[in-house]
Protein backbone atom coordinates (compact mmCIF):
# COMPACT_ATOMS: atom_id res chain seq x y z
CA UNK A 1 0.00 0.00 0.00
CA UNK A 2 1.35 3.62 -0.84
CA UNK A 3 1.45 6.26 1.25
CA UNK A 4 -1.25 9.18 1.50
CA UNK A 5 -0.38 12.68 -0.05
CA UNK A 6 -1.22 15.35 1.95
CA UNK A 7 -3.31 18.46 1.04
CA UNK A 8 0.17 20.79 0.73
CA UNK A 9 1.65 17.67 -1.69
CA UNK A 10 -0.79 17.52 -3.27
CA UNK A 11 -1.52 21.00 -4.28
CA UNK A 12 2.12 21.83 -5.07
CA UNK A 13 1.59 19.01 -7.15
CA UNK A 14 -0.93 19.61 -9.01
CA UNK A 15 0.56 23.06 -10.01
CA UNK A 16 2.51 21.22 -12.70
CA UNK A 17 -0.72 19.17 -14.00
CA UNK A 18 -3.38 21.87 -15.11
CA UNK A 19 -5.19 19.83 -16.67
CA UNK A 20 -6.11 17.96 -13.64
CA UNK A 21 -7.68 19.64 -10.13
CA UNK A 22 -8.46 18.17 -6.79
CA UNK A 23 -11.98 16.73 -6.04
CA UNK A 24 -12.43 15.46 -2.43
CA UNK A 25 -9.73 12.05 -2.44
CA UNK A 26 -9.50 11.88 -6.19
CA UNK A 27 -7.75 14.14 -9.18
CA UNK A 28 -10.09 15.00 -11.96
CA UNK A 29 -9.65 15.75 -15.55
CA UNK A 30 -11.52 16.92 -18.66
CA UNK A 31 -11.03 16.73 -21.96
CA UNK A 32 -12.51 17.54 -24.82
CA UNK A 33 -12.37 16.29 -28.42
CA UNK A 34 -13.88 17.24 -32.43
CA UNK A 35 -15.10 14.10 -32.00
CA UNK A 36 -16.25 10.44 -30.62
CA UNK A 37 -13.61 8.80 -32.51
CA UNK A 38 -10.90 11.38 -31.27
CA UNK A 39 -12.20 10.70 -27.88
CA UNK A 40 -12.04 6.92 -28.02
CA UNK A 41 -8.47 7.31 -29.60
CA UNK A 42 -7.45 9.24 -26.30
CA UNK A 43 -8.86 6.35 -23.88
CA UNK A 44 -7.72 3.47 -25.81
CA UNK A 45 -3.70 5.66 -25.41
CA UNK A 46 -4.73 6.17 -21.72
CA UNK A 47 -6.10 2.32 -21.54
CA UNK A 48 -2.74 1.08 -22.83
CA UNK A 49 -0.59 3.79 -20.12
CA UNK A 50 -2.64 2.30 -17.70
CA UNK A 51 -2.58 -1.56 -18.09
CA UNK A 52 1.72 -0.57 -18.37
CA UNK A 53 1.33 0.99 -15.08
CA UNK A 54 -0.92 -1.20 -13.52
CA UNK A 55 -2.96 1.56 -11.85
CA UNK A 56 -6.37 2.53 -13.63
CA UNK A 57 -8.70 5.99 -13.97
CA UNK A 58 -12.15 5.67 -13.90
CA UNK A 59 -13.36 6.84 -16.99
CA UNK A 60 -16.24 8.73 -18.53
CA UNK A 61 -16.87 9.10 -22.07
CA UNK A 62 -19.51 11.63 -23.47
CA UNK A 63 -19.02 11.71 -27.00
CA UNK A 64 -16.60 14.08 -27.35
CA UNK A 65 -15.86 14.29 -23.81
CA UNK A 66 -14.16 12.49 -21.35
CA UNK A 67 -13.86 12.55 -17.93
CA UNK A 68 -10.77 10.63 -16.03
CA UNK A 69 -10.89 10.42 -12.28
CA UNK A 70 -7.71 9.14 -10.23
CA UNK A 71 -7.30 7.46 -6.47
CA UNK A 72 -5.66 5.06 -4.96
CA UNK A 73 -8.38 2.70 -3.92
CA UNK A 74 -6.27 0.58 -1.89
CA UNK A 75 -4.94 2.86 0.05
CA UNK A 76 -7.98 4.94 0.93
CA UNK A 77 -6.96 8.34 -1.12
CA UNK A 78 -4.52 10.20 -3.50
CA UNK A 79 -0.99 8.83 -3.26
CA UNK A 80 2.19 9.43 -5.84
CA UNK A 81 0.67 6.90 -8.43
CA UNK A 82 -2.45 8.50 -8.96
CA UNK A 83 -0.16 11.85 -10.01
CA UNK A 84 2.77 9.99 -11.45
CA UNK A 85 -0.42 8.12 -13.91
CA UNK A 86 -1.58 12.21 -14.48
CA UNK A 87 1.78 13.05 -15.63
CA UNK A 88 1.87 10.12 -17.98
CA UNK A 89 -1.66 10.81 -19.23
CA UNK A 90 -0.85 14.66 -19.68
CA UNK A 91 1.95 14.20 -21.42
CA UNK A 92 1.22 11.08 -23.92
CA UNK A 93 3.81 8.94 -22.42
Amino acid sequence: MSRLLDTDEITRQLQDLPDWKLDGDEIAADFTFADFGEAMVFVNRVAALAEDANHHPDIDIRWNKVRLVLTSHDSGGLTQRDIEMAHRISSGE
